[in-house]
């Protein structure tokens, strides 16, 4: 992809963006680093001193899911491991991505881990040369109101398959609800779910774009693709407000949204190498309606807008640039606070966000003797910090598997290994990840150079986290790892020969989801979290007609709402020779 164009002029009052371009690849989850201790000060796996500055922890063992949890690739695992593993293939760094999590037998008297003094669990696995997006920015809000135009129906492209009832969309967010060419539920067999419906994208350049977040309302499905953000009727797909287009790509978007179900979204600024992700849109999910707008402006020095980063927590958004961020209420666009350079040298790089919680990461020193990250809890609606972490020198915080509860991954590249650690709510170091296995956390694309949100694959409770393992293909397992000790609490084992990862925690339940085959639909199960018994119940079959189309959602945005399942795509090839995916839902 290329970078978006034009330099904007500078204009002030929407805080800070995030990260500056991004830069050379970044390890994937547990991708070949071999297995050390952790990060955090306290002694890590096999007696070593971990990651983090704190107390004394229990030490750690090998195996743990990475950061960026990538499609499986040959990994590590089961082999020794140590520094003189990581220049051979598979192991090195930058290598191709491995599976993350890949452990092995740990070297005596290996490295520290990223906290000091506390365990510091880190799995040996190749790092994965990560797909970064090199310094370009993806954008697609602004522009003119229009959610309330109506959709224009026309007529579906022949030949293209479609629901029973619902019309194929050509990306543009028309149709009539009238049934296509192909009814897609015409082989359905018993027991089987129904196909409610299914878009086709809009075309995208032959660079490619992005096709980034997936929100679900009570009526609502919410795509953004390209220049766009497209809306469905939860139950049979036909539009529900006109398709909002923007005069650039969307660059950002806010992963989560708030508890009124309003988003935001950044588009470029121009399309020249010197174009900026600082154009800024609130939406309102349910109705199309442009809410507030506005610019974000760099910083100071090298604090660029040319990539941001949105957050959402409670009624706060927090942009974020390279080097500081900005909190605007979500509400009204109103500025809040700034958060900025701290202490002598320490800078906030990224952001997450979640159920009235903000984490921020920090670089401290850099090029220093004293380089390190920082971790900091802050107050949403005041930035006010209520409590701070830091990390051994070395290590870099790259991910939040959860938020609330707080769990990091953490990457050290000189010694080519990772951690996972966790948290309390008052910021002490509670475990690290203690299961000597292989996991596949699906983290996609890192846009920006350090980019904390987006993990799917992944899923926590209060005192749980719920991990895929990785096997190279075929039926794998979701372990639940105690948060109290890192230790596994129990695991099951795929209900097919495919793979199945975690959804989400609802009602003391884990749902899951297990990939279709090419000629087998895939399931979405349920997996009792409490007492002794771990099985999975289906809730949900997809058919074996649409396997075909369900299966090229590859690395696809998935939820579960509602008793309804929705798939979409994340990122558009640009390939004209036939129609692209954009989303597909299935339900009873």
């Amino acid at each position: 992809m290329t970078q978006p164009p034009e330099h904007p002029p500078q204009q002030g009052g929407f805080g800070p963006p995030q990260t500056p371009p991004a830069g050379p690849p970044q390890p994937q989850p547990g991708y070949g680093y071999p297995q050390q201790p952790g990060p955090y000060a306290q002694p890590g796996p096999h007696a070593q001193p971990g990651p983090y500055a704190g107390a004394p922890g229990t030490p750690g063992t090998p195996g743990t899911p990475g950061p960026y949890g990538q499609p499986p690739q040959p990994g590590p695992y089961g082999q020794p491991y140590g520094p003189q593993y990581a220049q051979q293939p598979g192991y090195g760094y930058p290598q191709q991505p491995q599976y993350p999590g890949a452990p092995g037998t740990p070297p005596p008297g290996g490295p520290r881990g990223p906290f000091r003094g506390k365990p510091a669990l880190v799995i040996g696995a190749a790092v994965a040369a990560l797909l970064v997006v090199g310094g370009t920015v993806y954008a697609v809000a602004g522009g003119d109101d229009g959610g309330g135009k109506k959709p224009v129906a026309r007529k579906s492209d022949a030949g293209e398959p479609t629901a029973a009832g619902t019309p194929v969309n050509p990306g543009d967010g028309s149709g009539d609800g009238k049934a296509g060419p192909q009814d897609l539920n015409a082989d359905r067999k018993p027991g089987e779910a129904k196909v409610l419906w299914y878009k086709t994208a809009p075309d995208a350049p032959g660079s490619g774009a992005e096709a980034p977040g997936m929100w679900i309302t009570g009526r609502t499905a919410v795509k953004a693709a390209y220049k766009q953000v497209f809306a469905y009727d939860v139950g049979d797909g036909n539009p529900t407000w006109a398709p909002l287009t923007f005069p650039q790509k969307i660059c950002a978007v806010t992963p989560q949204k708030s508890a009124d179900d309003k988003i935001v979204v950044a588009y470029m600024s121009g399309t020249s190498d010197r174009a900026k992700c600082n154009r800024l849109q609130q939406i309102d999910l349910n109705t199309g309606k442009k809410g507030w707008s506005g610019t974000v402006a760099d910083g100071e020095l090298f604090d660029s807008a040319l990539d941001v980063g949105l957050t959402i927590s409670g009624k706060v958004l927090m942009v974020g640039r390279s080097q500081s961020g900005t909190a605007y209420d979500l509400g009204s666009g109103k500025k809040l606070y700034d958060k900025k350079r701290y202490g002598t040298d320490c800078f906030p790089t990224a952001f997450a966000g979640g159920t009235g919680r903000l984490v921020s990461v920090a670089s401290c020193g850099a090029g220093g003797s004293n380089e390190h990250d920082e971790i900091q809890s802050l107050d949403p609606a005041t930035g006010k910090v209520r409590w701070t972490q830091k990390v051994k020198k070395g290590w870099t915080v790259a991910r939040t598997y959860s938020v609330d509860p707080l769990v990091v991954y953490l990457t050290n590249e000189d010694k080519k290994v990772w951690n996972i650690s966790t948290f309390t709510a008052d910021g002490r170091f509670r475990s690290e990840v203690k299961v000597d296995e292989k996991f596949a956390p699906q983290c996609g694309w890192a846009v920006l150079e350090r980019d904390l949100q987006g993990c799917q694959g992944v899923a926590a409770d209060a005192d749980t986290l719920y991990l895929p393992t990785d096997t190279s293909g075929g039926a794998n397992e979701i372990v639940a790892i105690s948060l109290a000790n890192g230790k596994a609490k129990w695991r099951v084992k795929s209900p097919t020969d495919e793979s199945m990862t975690p959804v989400e925690v609802e009602g003391g339940k884990l749902v899951a989801y297990v990939h279709p085959s090419y000629d087998t639909g895939g399931q979405v199960v349920s997996i009792p979290t409490g007492g002794s018994s771990h099985r999975t119940t289906k809730l949900l079959q997809n058919p074996s007609g649409t396997a075909e189309i369900e299966d090229g959602f590859y690395d696809g945005a998935v939820d579960w709402a509602d008793g309804r399942f929705y798939i979409s795509s994340t990122r558009l090839s640009g390939n004209d020779d036939a129609k692209e995916k954009l989303m597909l839902a299935f339900g009873q």
